[in-house]
Parts: C-alpha cells; structure tokens; sequence
C-alpha cells in the first residue's frame, strides 16, 4: 500500500511499473542503460473510494488520461531505483492535490461600522477633492 495521506492509501496492484531508455545526453551509456521508470496507476483499480476516483478523474492534469490511468515518466536520475522512488513521490503528491477540496467561503456581510468608516472616508476624499477645485 502505497500511503497519500492519513485514510487515504493506493493498492501495489493497481500500479505498473516500466523500465525505458531515458531521453537526453548521456554519452556511450545511454543507448545500453534503461534507467528511467513510466509508471502506471489504473485509478479502477486504486483501492479508492468511488467519490476519491471520481475526483482523481476530473481533475485538470495532462498525465491523467481519458482510459483512466495516470501516467508518470521519471528520469531525473541516473539510476532506475532512484528514479523509481522520485516517480511514486510525484504520483503520491499528484493524487493529494487531486483529493485536496478547498473549504467552501461562508458568505459574510460587513458590519454597520465598518460601512460607516468607509462611507465617512469616502466623504473625507471627496471633501478634500472639493477643496483643489478652482472657485467660479
């Protein structure tokens, strides 16, 4: 189980997990070493509640796609481990932002007094305006 936040934990079965050839300079190495990790998390099949997949669902992220899966390539690193653990941080903080809602704002109304002083400071401004006009 791979822990989100405290109630919230995705199953190991639900993930996949790909070695591939990361991208970019590296030398002679590159071409021979499959160090960077594509990992796959099917959300069905998450361990999440319906409500939390939903979420996980409707959330505006270009690694979560329409089949359902989200998708994280790491290759940050020059090994396959580390590059593993820094793609299951990243899916972990990805699917906590997902879940995370807001508080909903309770609609307030100002108090009278607080209205009063920015009507009486209005009033000051405009007197204080009045004054720089030139007389007729």
């Amino acid at each position: 189980m791979l822990d989100v936040q405290v109630g919230v934990s995705i199953s190991e079965q639900a993930i996949s997990v790909q070695q591939i050839r990361a991208s970019g300079p590296g030398g002679q190495n590159v071409n021979k070493v499959a160090s960077a990790v594509e990992l796959r998390l099917d959300i069905a099949a998450s361990g999440l509640t319906d409500a939390q997949q939903h979420r996980l669902r409707q959330y505006r992220d270009q690694r979560i796609t329409r089949q359902g899966e989200v998708i994280i390539k790491a290759q940050q690193y020059r090994t396959f481990q580390l590059n593993l653990e820094d793609a299951r941080l990243r899916l972990v903080e990805l699917v906590a932002q997902a879940l995370y809602q807001p508080k909903r704002r309770k609609k307030t109304r100002p108090t009278r007094a607080s209205v009063g002083r920015r009507l009486d400071k209005k009033n000051q401004q405009g007197n204080k305006k009045a004054l720089r006009a030139k007389p007729f």
